[in-house]
């Protein structure tokens, strides 16, 4: 009975530290449960009020640098509208010397045309004394050739008695026809009243039948038609009292041209004598002009002569002249358009210049152009020395010393923009170093499956990496064996670390 006793005993000690191992379980768990959760918690604290306080700083860094940017930005306003300044009153000086170059100009011009005016007031004054002695000496010989004719009239004035016969002739043909002319007239007048009387007897004729056939029927037509007929007759009646006034009124003109061509018979008398002197005189003069006419032809065939070798000067000056003009409108074209380049390339350099200005520092305002490390003697062997420029930039420098201040800057710059090109190649190289050892790096201390089909640097097996080995040398042997491939273990922790 004692033995089993202790059995049980034994028994439920065992099932007890069970219970109790179990209970102590539960606990650790529970503890380990509050633990996470309290670090959790204390975390997700820590999380938050670091994301406050990088938010803060951030805010504080963004109203620094805010400031900076702001005390920069003043700095080059200033910088900005000093230059601006600069170059405004560079404009207003250069646009105060061209006012003043046109405005000389314009004096110069003022002069030339007075001048002109004055040249031009001066030739109309001749030419007008010219013609003034001219109009003199027509005058004179008008008077004088006035007063042979009027002599040579009178002379022949009595000697017209053949005028005069013919002139009575010619009355007498005049009166004759005169007559012949109204007797017509006088024949024709008696066969319109004959004409006049029939068609008055034939048209009262037809008025009375008709009045006698339609008096009871058509009496209103009648009266009308008498109306009509009294109106037609007192319409013949004032026609042929209007062609009686004319017939009158011809008359009396007849009368009065007859008397208008006695008094021209009378002036055409006068003419035919004057016209006999005139012809006398003429014939005279025929005499004496054929003399003149003879030298005047003579003169002309040399004046003729001479035109002709004038227009053949002419005629060569001016083909010299158009060619000459068409010279120098070419000329002048290609000067105004390389002055036009050259113009434009100014303006681009002022551009340019302008552009360049903002971006000067404060050394470089202070001393635009750096002293030459030469010395005199380097200067003076350099400049006696007798070697051809084959190069066109070094001959133009050599054209325009002027320009030396300007080469100097211009070589800064190129000097500056060569370093700074070599050391924007040294800093892109160190670059691309630095993120190929940084990608190598990643790489290195991540874990994937990318990674790990690759070569990792990290990875350390049996003392070995599992970098790529650098060749053997020239002189190793050729049964050299390869090192064995590498090959990647995991532990198994890690893996269920990642699983769970």
């Amino acid at each position: 009975m004692p033995k089993k006793g202790k059995k049980a005993k034994t028994s439920l000690s065992n099932e007890e530290q069970l219970l109790l191992f179990q209970q102590k379980l539960l606990v650790e768990e529970e503890l380990a449960k509050k633990k996470e959760r309290l670090l959790s918690q204390f975390l997700k604290d820590k999380l938050a009020k670091e994301e406050r306080n990088s938010a803060l700083n951030l805010n504080k860094i963004n109203m620094q640098w805010r400031t900076v940017l702001r005390e920069i930005k003043t700095r080059e306003l200033h910088r900005d509208i000093e230059i601006l300044s600069q170059t405004f009153e560079r404009v207003v000086d250069c646009k105060d010397n061209v006012i003043k170059s046109l405005a000389k100009d314009l004096a110069e011009a003022e002069e030339q045309y007075a001048h002109a005016l004055r040249s031009h007031l001066h030739n109309v004054d001749q030419l007008l004394a010219l013609q003034r002695r001219r109009l003199s000496l027509l005058e004179e010989s008008y008077n004088m050739e006035l007063e042979a004719l009027t002599t040579e009239f009178e002379t022949e004035r009595y000697s017209g008695k053949t005028i005069i016969e013919q002139h009575e002739k010619e009355i007498r043909y005049l009166q004759d026809v005169f007559m012949a002319m109204e007797q017509n007239y006088i024949d024709s007048e008696y066969e319109s009243k004959l004409e006049f009387q029939s068609m008055w007897d034939d048209l009262k004729n037809k008025n009375l039948e008709e009045k006698h056939i339609l008096r009871l029927q058509l009496e209103n037509i009648v009266e009308d038609l008498w109306k009509r007929f009294q109106e037609a007759l007192k319409s013949y009646t004032d026609a042929t009292e209007d062609r009686k006034i004319a017939f009158e009124t011809l008359k009396v003109k007849d009368e009065k041209s007859s008397r208008e061509i006695e008094a021209q018979m009378k002036k055409i008398q006068k003419l035919q004598e004057a016209i006999a002197v005139s012809k006398g005189r003429i014939m005279v003069h025929s005499r004496e002009s054929e003399d003149q006419n003879q030298y005047i032809r003579n003169d002309k065939d040399l004046v003729l002569t001479q035109l002709r070798k004038l227009k053949a000067q002419r005629s060569q000056a001016r083909g010299i002249s158009q060619e000459n003009l068409v010279k120098l409108t070419r000329e002048s074209n290609a000067t105004l358009k390389a002055l036009r380049k050259v113009v434009d390339k100014g303006e681009r350099i002022l551009k340019l210049a302008e552009i360049c200005r903002k971006l000067e520092t404060e050394e470089e305002k202070v001393l635009p152009f750096y002293s030459s490390v030469l010395t005199l003697e380097e200067q003076e062997t350099e400049v006696q020395s007798g070697e051809e420029l084959t190069e066109e930039l070094a001959k133009v420098v050599v054209d325009y010393p002027g320009m030396e201040n300007f080469w100097k800057r211009y070589n800064k710059v190129k000097l500056e923009q060569l370093s700074l090109q070599h050391r924007r190649a040294q800093l892109l190289e160190t670059n691309r170093k630095l993120r190929e050892m940084l990608q190598q790096y990643l790489d290195g201390i991540s874990v994937s499956d990318e990674v790990l089909g690759q070569l990792n640097p990290l990875f350390i097996v049996n003392h070995r990496s599992n970098l790529p080995q650098p060749l053997s040398t020239a002189g190793a042997q050729p049964n050299h064996r390869q090192p064995p491939t590498p090959c990647n273990i995991v532990e198994a922790a890690h893996v269920i670390a990642h699983t769970l």
